[in-house]
């Protein structure tokens, strides 16, 4: 990049870069591929890549890699080994001003700290109060057409005075009147006319002037009144007036004019001709811009031959600053010329008049009032000369009932509030590089209060306490002791590489660099990071737990994990501490296994759980003890007892168990025998019966089996069934099945 002016501070360079850097980081990723580039040499280059980057200044850090690798992500600088105490990184801070408090607007004060690339987002409320009291000044074009509307504002005062008593009770009223600038060729510079424009027609009228403050804010309606009637119409010669250039004074001139602190401003502007713009002057010979500044001697505006007309943008920043209203009642003739002025200054009402009328007059004022209350809207200026390095976006949000409007909200009520969201972001540092700070001021449109916002901008690093900012960047050989041609390692015959090699390696830098001035400057590689003091280390060799190197509780030093201190294991994923296996008891794997890599590992196989909680047979086992009756125990009721306490615990009375023993064994004794004696008859049974079935002629003569009349020879031996299988199908396609079953002799026994 070509630095402009060519004599310019290198710096200013530097720090346009950083500008764009900020800018295209901030636009296309968040990443840590932004922070991570091989043109960040320094603390302040990696800061300018983006709020989300950060540096580390550890002196041996990432030992033998390339400073840009101290950029980063600040997980990714800890996970490397970076402490926190070493890190710096962007700071974004926004601390409200709890001290000022205020009745329309709050907060009234708000400090923010960034960086460049970064933002603040904060909040500010405006209330709408019930009554407001209410501060009118009337500011006339007097001239020599609007004779006729200057005689109808000689009933204006009285009678605003009583219909605006439904919206206020402290009605001021003010005038000031205005022509243009006395000069050629706004103006007939002859002789006779000067004193008089009007001698032509042989009227008296007043000298032309550019604003003239006539009566300061009175709530006395009868001065207001008696005023206006002494007021005289004037003249000039071209169509346009200087009604902006008079704006612009009776804004400013605040004691002149007395505006109340407390009070709702309005100015009205009456004109039946368009207004001289910014640059016209020129055909006057006026080529001095305005300086916004009060020119008023013996209430005359004396700037008025000496500086040009006001731009629009000068204009709306005075009436912002001095919370002013502006309400321009026109004829319907100039209605669209001010229509499209009217959208380029905040807080303005333009009303359509058929004609100057005290009626029509006191209706636009009335109407202009209401609506202008109910709009809630905000601007926010930054200082010039640091306009092209923050950016401001506004936010309202309108209560219920009112509608938003771009950056205001309109049909907002007494008692109301209005939030507004307002975000400040910093592009850039400032042209010399350093920490400024930089005023923002929020101000409700038409209100007294504001928020005053400083912005603090960080744009060096600090690296405390004595970090490594890298800001100097210095070649590895810059110290005259390291070089390798120094007479006093040739006196001594050392080897200059011997620095470069651990303990036990006859290579350098561990083949994975190269030895420069007796440090090692490690490769780099498509596989990952190379560093070290003797480039040992790297991040892609080892095994890698939960998708992060070493688990990323370690360092890979020659192919292997180093764990931090807390961590073990082939991967560093186990954690030596046993607080992962403390049941809730209290007790290390409830006191019936180990922690092994932070889990249970239970001594008997028949405890599960994930801290050997559990035991199935262990809960049979109390059940069992439970039921026996330890009086019949061989080896005595004490050692029963004690073997059963072993199980289900103390035993607190032992003869209720007894007891309950007993009982349960004497049930089951009785079952038992019942079951018995039944098998036993039915097996007697069966016996009786196959006797008297071989006993000879047994059978007939005591009635046992009988053959219905027939021989047992011609008892068949098998029983034949046809069986016919009937499918959901036609008649036709029916399937039948032949089945012998083969009969039991009679003489058999039966096999058991």
């Amino acid at each position: 990049m070509t630095c402009w002016p060519p004599r310019s501070d290198p710096r200013l360079c530097v720090l346009l870069c950083c500008a764009v850097l900020a800018v295209c980081a901030a636009a296309s990723s968040t990443g840590a591929g932004v922070c991570q580039s091989p043109g960040v040499a320094s603390c302040t280059d990696c800061l300018c890549r983006g709020p989300q980057c950060a540096w580390c200044f550890q002196k041996d850090f990432l030992y033998g890699s390339e400073p840009s690798r101290r950029c980063d992500l600040p997980e990714n600088l800890r996970r490397r080994g970076c402490g926190s105490e070493f890190i710096e990184q962007s700071e974004v801070k926004v601390e409200i001003n709890a001290t000022l408090s205020g009745t329309q607007v709050s907060p009234r004060g708000i400090s923010i700290t960034l960086r460049p690339g970064s933002q603040a987002s904060f909040m500010v409320a405006v209330k709408q109060l019930q009554r407001y009291p209410l501060d009118l000044y009337y500011l006339v074009d007097v001239s020599a057409s609007m004779q006729e509307n200057l005689n109808h504002l000689k009933t204006v005062g009285v009678a605003l005075s009583l219909r605006m008593t439904e919206h206020t009770s402290d009605l001021w009223l003010g005038f000031g009147s205005f022509v243009d600038k006395p000069v050629s060729p706004y103006i007939s510079v002859h002789p006779s006319k000067i004193n008089n424009p009007c001698s032509d027609y042989e009227i008296r009228c007043r000298p032309a002037h550019g604003f003239h403050h006539v009566l300061s804010m009175t709530g006395n309606m009868s001065e207001f009144t008696r005023v206006i009637k002494r007021q005289r119409i004037s003249g000039n010669m071209d169509t346009p007036e200087g009604g902006l250039d008079a704006m612009l004074q009776a804004a400013v001139c605040q004691n002149a004019v007395g505006w109340r602190p407390e009070a709702k401003r309005l100015l009205l502007l009456m004109t039946d001709q368009p207004s001289h713009l910014a640059l016209d002057s020129r055909l006057g010979g006026i080529v001095v811009p305005h300086d916004g500044q009060c020119h008023l001697e013996n209430n005359v505006y004396t700037g008025s031959t000496r500086m040009d007309h006001p731009s629009l943008g000068q204009l709306s920043d005075k009436l912002l600053e001095n919370n002013i209203h502006s309400v321009f009642a026109v004829e319907k003739q100039q209605y669209q010329w001010y229509e499209e002025l009217v959208q380029l200054l905040p807080g303005s009402y333009l009303g359509k008049l058929g004609i100057f009328q005290a009626p029509n007059l006191i209706d636009l004022v009335v109407d202009a009032y209401k609506r202008l209350l109910s709009e809630v809207a905000v601007s926010v200026s930054v200082e010039d000369l640091a306009v092209s390095r923050f950016w401001v976006s506004v936010s309202p949000i309108c209560p219920q009932g009112s509608t938003r409007k771009d950056q205001s909200c309109s049909g907002v009520q007494p008692g109301q509030t209005v939030y507004f969201n307002i975000t400040i972001g910093q592009h850039a540092c400032s042209a010399d590089g350093k920490d400024n700070d930089v005023v923002v001021l929020v101000h409700p449109v038409g209100y007294n209060e504001s928020t005053v916002v400083r912005v603090h901008s960080k744009c060096g690093c600090k690296c405390r306490p004595t970090g490594h900012c890298n800001e100097d960047v210095q070649s590895p050989c810059s110290s005259q002791e390291l070089r390798p041609d120094h007479g006093h390692l040739k006196d001594l015959n050392i080897d200059p590489n011997r620095s470069c090699r651990a303990d036990g390696w006859n290579v350098d830098c561990s083949s994975r660099g190269v030895c420069e001035c007796g440090k090692c400057v490690c490769e780099q590689s498509r596989l990952g990071l190379i560093f070290g003091k003797y480039c040992e280390m790297d991040d892609f060799s080892c095994p890698y737990n939960r998708e992060l190197l070493c688990g990323g509780h370690g360092v890979c030093v020659s192919g292997e994990c180093v764990c931090q201190e807390g961590w073990t294991g082939e991967s560093c994923g186990c954690p030596t501490s046993p607080t992962t296996c403390q049941s809730p008891d209290g007790f290390i794997c409830s006191g019936q296994g180990k922690c092994v890599c932070g889990k249970c590992v239970c001594d008997d196989p028949q405890h599960s759980g994930e801290f050997c909680e559990g035991c199935r047979i262990c809960h049979i086992k109390r059940e069992i003890c439970k039921n026996v009756d330890c009086s019949h125990s061989l080896k005595g009721a004490e050692h029963c007892n004690i073997t059963c306490a072993q199980l289900v615990g103390p035993i607190e009375d032992l003869s209720e168990r007894v007891s309950s023993g007993r009982l349960l064994g004497t049930f089951l004794s009785v079952c038992v025998l019942t079951v018995l004696c039944g098998l036993v008859v039915v097996a007697v049974s069966q016996l009786l019966m196959q006797k008297r079935a071989r006993s000879p002629g047994g059978a007939s003569a005591e009635g046992g089996y009988h053959c219905t009349g027939k021989d047992v020879s011609y008892i068949p031996r098998t029983n034949e069934k046809t069986v016919t299988y009937r499918r959901d199908r036609p008649p036709d396609h029916l399937l039948e099945m032949h089945i012998q079953v083969p009969k039991m002799p009679l003489g058999d026994l039966w096999q058991y």
